[in-house]
């Protein structure tokens, strides 16, 4: 199976990267490596043949809808999420942009992507949210 991981990048994401490839799955790591992204964290699966990285943000329509017509993946695990309380308070308009907007964007590009594969019963979208 092929799984794009959004945030894959993340403390969560990354784990679930190592965890995909050491379970033989195809793995697409789309992550915009913002603060919380830490690539020595998928280093060693990154050398894994069915690894692949596209740095991007999820808020870029087009792009997340190249990623998904190049990779086909059989289901997307959305991870990717800014995080942290304090962050938050600080600068929330961050929160709404990429969890809220940035959501609402991969649910839209999944669809689109669904319907064009012929709307296949095994596709998955998952969202994993802290």
């Amino acid at each position: 199976m092929k799984i794009l991981i959004t945030g894959g990048a993340g403390f969560i994401g990354s784990a679930v990267v190592r965890l995909a490839i050491a379970r033989g799955h195809e793995v697409v790591n789309l992550d915009a490596l913002t603060y919380a992204a830490n690539l020595e964290n998928v280093a060693e699966a990154a050398q894994s043949d069915r690894y692949a990285f596209e740095q991007a943000d999820i808020r870029d329509r087009a792009t997340v809808d190249r990623i998904l017509a190049q990779h086909r993946p059989d289901a997307i695990m959305h991870l990717a999420a800014e995080s942290h309380v304090d962050r938050s308070i600080d600068g929330p308009a961050a929160f709404v942009e990429t969890n809220v907007i940035g959501t609402f964007t991969m649910l839209e590009a999944a669809r689109a992507y669904w319907i064009a594969q012929g709307r296949p019963d095994s596709f998955r979208f998952h969202h994993i949210s802290t």
